[in-house]
């Protein structure tokens, strides 16, 4: 029997029992929270929900939280264990978040009949826990704009393959994506993006709703404000940051490496005071990314000093500072995050002694979980810097092995990403992350021993249809029987 289950469980197993009919489901916990969650999974699933105990037809779906839940010898906070069977369902885990991880794993276990008749559900036990706690996808809304409908919309996706972070790219040349309170004037660079037309920003309600959404589904919202590079949107509007004193244009090309900030200059250190405290104090969850890459016009003493303000001022608001891989050529503290991308130009030795210095890193490999990239040449969407990347290459990797001489232990998690230059409508957004994002799911959440990619192609094929229910785009690879 297939089981449609992305990412892949840490052990499940046929019960024997024959398949549970589930013309309806009740729910059955004292959470109201998770209750809400849960029947959400299940009617997405096309199944539905009964709050009527004396209704004969509902099977109920009992959740509880019980320490001893998932895999033996697994601490994970997320671990769980789910059983169909004998006319029931029950599922238990170490924390609500594994119960919400149980009900998408029951909802890709739906399955509806052909002929007709009450949806079933396989009889399996699933006990499960993930290889690691960062699990996300960076998403660019600068290139172009991407509103509060279209960012829940890929919270939801996030959450179905048990992501546990959406890293927002908010500012870079093109615009500014987000209200920072205490400089109103970044106002003026929201309506700017690649290629010129309208666009727009989040309100700090509009932050706020997103993150209550996100956090709701065990989703957590990093922000980003790049610097000291990328930064032609914020010196479009504050001419006093340039060296000169005289605003730069509005950009609206894909060209990276030209815009900077310039460290002595009275104006940088409020302007980035500022931008960081009023981030830091908007957001919910522990971290504040702050960039770093591709500042390729300051020298590196210069940058290091960058470096450290931006983690000192993260960190003076109770905030995890998280940067790209450029990072590393500045101080490293016990803590600090490395996004890793790609090694060219890069001593990776300087990786290593950061990683000896108490950094982790989250691994978001341009050749692999870079998922703008084109799946082929003749792909009428995306881009090439890092060359093509099928499914197949969004699959087959190791987190621990793409730094040589990094130790496992410091491999935080994984991430996949996605920029916008090319990409305008949800639709292409959703077809350049699906199927591939399922991909880079297993890669964080399975042991490297227990994927296979002749399975997970399967798994796909028969994932689709919840995709088309749920009114997903997706590409339709040769990789995949469908």
């Amino acid at each position: 029997m297939l089981l449609p289950l992305i990412p892949w469980p840490t052990d499940v197993a046929g019960t024997g029992d024959d398949p549970v009919a589930v013309p309806a489901i009740r729910v059955d916990t004292p959470d109201p929270a998770v209750a809400a969650l849960v029947a959400e999974q299940v009617e997405a699933a096309g199944v539905p929900v009964s709050d009527d105990p004396a209704e004969g037809r509902a099977v109920p779906f009992t959740l509880q939280v019980d320490p001893a839940a998932g895999p033996d010898g697994s601490d994970a906070e997320e671990r769980y264990t789910l059983r169909v069977g004998e006319g029931e369902i029950r599922a238990t885990a170490a924390a609500p978040v594994g119960l919400l991880h149980a009900a998408r794993t029951l909802r890709q276990l739906v399955t509806h009949p052909a002929t007709g008749g009450a949806p079933v559900v396989a009889p399996v036990v699933v006990h499960d826990a993930p290889r690691y706690a960062w699990r996300g996808l960076s998403l660019d809304v600068v290139r172009h704009w991407f509103g509060p409908d279209d960012l829940r919309a890929v919270v939801d996706l996030v959450a179905s393959f048990k992501l546990r972070v959406l890293h927002l790219h908010l500012t870079d040349d093109q615009g500014w994506r987000i209200e920072i309170p205490s400089r109103p004037e970044l106002e003026r660079a929201a309506d700017h993006q690649v290629g010129g037309g309208p666009a727009g920003r989040l309100t700090v309600d509009d932050y706020q709703a997103l993150q209550e959404y996100a956090a709701a589904r065990h989703v957590t919202i990093v922000p980003e404000f790049d610097m000291p590079g990328h930064v032609n949107a914020a010196t479009h509007v504050y001419g006093a940051l340039t060296s000169d004193g005289v605003p730069t244009d509005a950009y609206d090309g894909i060209e990276v490496g030209f815009s900077r900030l310039w460290f002595d200059n009275p104006a940088t250190e409020p302007f980035l005071r500022d931008v960081i405290g009023d981030l830091a104090r908007m957001t919910r969850g522990p971290w504040v990314h702050v960039g770093g890459d591709e500042v390729l016009t300051m020298e590196v003493a210069e940058f290091a000093r960058f470096v450290e303000l931006a983690a000192r001022i993260v960190r003076e608001h109770g905030k995890t500072p998280i940067f790209w891989q450029e990072g590393a050529r500045g101080p490293v503290e016990p803590g600090m995050l490395l996004q890793y991308w790609e090694p060219r130009g890069e001593d990776l030795d300087r990786f290593v002694a950061a990683a000896e210095a108490g950094a982790r890193f989250v691994m978001s490999p341009g050749d692999h979980a870079y998922l703008d990239m084109k799946y082929t040449a003749e792909h009428p969407l995306g881009l090439e810097w890092a060359g093509h990347v099928e499914l197949r290459d969004a699959y087959e990797w190791e987190p621990t092995a793409v730094i040589d001489g990094l130790p496992a232990s410091a491999v935080e998690g994984v991430s996949a990403a996605i920029w916008t230059e090319t990409l305008t409508t949800r639709d292409e957004l959703f077809s350049m992350l699906l199927p591939r994002l399922g991909a880079v799911a297993e890669v964080a959440w399975t042991a490297p021993e227990r994927k296979d990619f002749d399975g997970f192609t399967a798994r796909t094929a028969a994932s689709a249809p919840s995709w088309t229910a749920a009114g997903w785009a997706f590409h339709p690879t040769p990789q995949v029987a469908w």
